[in-house]
């Protein structure tokens, strides 16, 4: 009775807050988004980026981490991590991140603080020097964090080739992390120059969440930002990916002690598709279906049922820069054969293309689906990052607050029709790890 109570509660939710949320340009460019949240006397401050890994081309792969490394090594008046010192000072976190579509970074601290990330961050949009020994240092860590993340990680490595794999001519095939021959002969001036292009205010937004007054932050932003000068820059040429006439399949062989299915279909993202967006939110919400908790699908059949897992699940992007993959993923239990596991996904999306989703399943994973995502707004840093992440890959960053009512609106025969429209084997990609010992058994 309770759960049931929760899951209806979360019908009535749209936001945690009233929350204002304004945005203002620069003439420079910079875009600024404020969201009033005043709940707590704190704020996160986060300067996006659009640039990351599939941005890159071949040579300089991983140039756009290596550079996130080298913003926090100094500018023309900050010794290197003199930034860092100055927010832990403060009583503040910071930290940043790349990503295959932009990169970020973040600072969490008292609301009344907030001047100094801005002052920070605008030195570093444009001052940051590159020192040789720093610069050497730092792609050393870079290529250390790859040995140990992906190279001495056999999932990790399958990931990598599976993209390399489903992606012929995308840059999604491009690692993050970069591969390591790139690493190994880039170049300090390949990151200057991608700072020079890239770090601009015309290709960042600035979003701030907290307990601010949305006027004071663009006085500030204004203030500090204001005068830096804009670049002259030339998006990159589309690289869309081929199409895919065929399965594809690898194998890849390492040191763990279960085998380990990966599958992924083709499927689009809301960004630049053509059709009905309807069928963007109902992939999410099939994706709910299969992997939405405990009682759902996989879960329910493949864990606790037939016992042919020891885990499994399906993930789905809706709202990236570029196409991707609907990804099923899993391990199967012992002495199970991954193409038991493989049959068993199959077995549930030819369910899914066959029969209608009851009404009472389909209620509950949307309830479920809407509930996860207000609440995760419930977070001051999360929606910030929400708003940010779908700026940054070219979205309204309204799309936050319209979620809901998409999802509501999805239903069974939506479902059915993505599933025959997207889960097509001529689009599939499947790779599989096996442990070393099985090398001679293959």
């Amino acid at each position: 009775m309770i759960k049931k109570f929760l899951l209806g509660l979360a019908w009535l939710l749209v936001l945690p807050v009233d929350a204002a949320t304004v945005e203002k340009t620069l003439d420079n460019g910079l875009k600024i988004i404020v969201r009033e949240d005043h709940r707590a006397p704190v704020v996160v401050s986060q300067v996006w980026y659009r640039i990351g890994s599939s941005y890159e081309n071949d040579g300089i792969t991983g140039v756009s981490h290596v550079l996130e490394h080298m913003m926090f090594k100094g500018t023309k008046s900050l010794k290197p991590g003199e930034f860092s010192e100055i927010i832990a000072a403060n009583g503040g976190r910071e930290n940043a991140f790349t990503s295959k579509h932009y990169t970020a970074y973040f600072q969490r601290i008292a609301s009344d603080r907030l001047e100094i990330c801005l002052k920070l961050e605008a030195d570093r949009m444009r001052n940051v020097i590159f020192l040789a020994e720093e610069f050497r240092k730092e792609v050393a860590v870079v290529r250390e964090e790859r040995r140990s993340r992906v190279d001495n990680r056999p999932k990790s490595r399958l990931f990598e080739q599976f993209y390399a794999t489903a992606f012929l001519t995308s840059p999604q095939r491009i690692p993050t992390i970069g591969w390591m021959d790139d690493l190994e002969n880039l170049q300090m001036q390949d990151a200057a120059d991608w700072y020079k292009l890239w770090y601009a205010p015309n290709n960042a937004t600035l979003v701030i969440v907290g307990d601010v007054d949305s006027e004071q932050v663009f006085e500030l932003a204004e203030k500090y930002f204001g005068a830096i000068k804009p670049s002259l820059i030339e998006r990159p040429k589309p690289r869309a990916e081929i199409e895919q006439q065929g399965e594809r399949r690898i194998s890849l062989y390492g040191q763990t002690s279960s085998p380990y299915l990966l599958m992924g279909y083709k499927t689009p993202v809301l960004r630049d598709f053509k059709g009905d967006v309807k069928d963007i939110y109902a992939l999410d919400v099939l994706s709910g279906i299969l992997d939405g908790g405990n009682s759902a699908r996989v879960a329910r059949k493949m864990l606790r049922g037939e016992e042919i897992a020891v885990e499994a699940g399906t993930s789905y992007d809706a709202f990236n820069r570029l196409p991707g993959l609907f990804l099923f993923a899993g391990t199967p239990n012992k002495d199970i054969d991954p193409s038991v596991l493989e049959k068993a996904f199959k077995d549930e999306i030819k369910d899914l293309q066959e029969n209608l989703v009851n009404n009472q399943e389909l209620e509950r994973v949307k309830a479920q689906v809407i509930a996860a995502k207000v609440f995760d707004q419930d977070s001051m840093y999360n929606m910030a990052m929400q708003i940010g992440m779908l700026d940054s890959v070219g979205h309204d960053w309204s799309l936050v607050d319209k979620y809901v009512d998409y999802i509501r609106g999805i239903t069974a025969e939506d479902i059915m029709r993505v599933a025959n429209k997207f889960f097509d084997n001529n689009q599939l990609t499947v790779a599989t790890l096996w442990p070393e010992k099985e090398v001679q058994e293959k």
